[in-house]
């Protein structure tokens, strides 16, 4: 009678090793740098020029309220536009402009309050001069965004797992 143990038999480690091979090549495989989609990148682009156009308008109609004091009305349609592909591509840069856009009215509503001759509380000017700072930061993230920057390891094996269990 064979009493040897089953982890005893020659065979058992060469499986083993087989497995943590298979199992080793699957993972490198999947975390092998991951390169965006052309289309999307396409989108991202179109989506980042438009919105920051709109930002260079609204710190041009800005900077005429400095010199004029006359309200203006900021622009929002691009980036309403544009926020799902922002979200989707490039998260950081949307969190900072939606935050900018959120306080926009904000802002119009601080240009609108004037005292005597024009004149303008500190707090409003303080809320006018935030938001075009703000916005110049925005504009940097959104430019920043468009930089390559390829996921390999863990984030690349990360994204692909996550990718295939969203389409499901």
């Amino acid at each position: 009678m064979d009493t040897a143990w089953p982890w005893d038999d020659e065979m058992v480690p060469y499986l083993i090793g087989g497995v943590v091979a298979v199992a080793a090549a699957i993972v490198a495989w999947l975390a092998r740098p991951l390169r965006p989609d052309p289309l999307e990148r396409g989108r991202l682009g179109d989506a980042v020029s438009a919105v920051d156009r709109e930002l260079v308008a609204n710190l041009e109609l800005t900077s005429m309220f400095d010199q004029t004091k006359q309200a203006v009305t900021l622009e929002n349609a691009e980036f309403v536009r544009h926020r799902a592909t922002l979200e989707r591509s490039a998260s950081r840069a949307a969190a900072t402009v939606a935050a900018l856009y959120d306080r926009m009215s904000e802002t119009e509503t601080a240009m609108e309050r004037r005292g005597p001759a024009n004149s303008l509380r500190a707090e409003d000017r303080q809320t006018i001069e935030g938001w075009e700072g703000d916005a110049r930061e925005a504009q940097r993230s959104l430019r920043d965004s468009l930089v390559f920057r390829s996921r390999a390891g863990w984030q690349a094996l990360s994204a692909r797992l996550h990718e295939r269990f969203v389409r499901r």
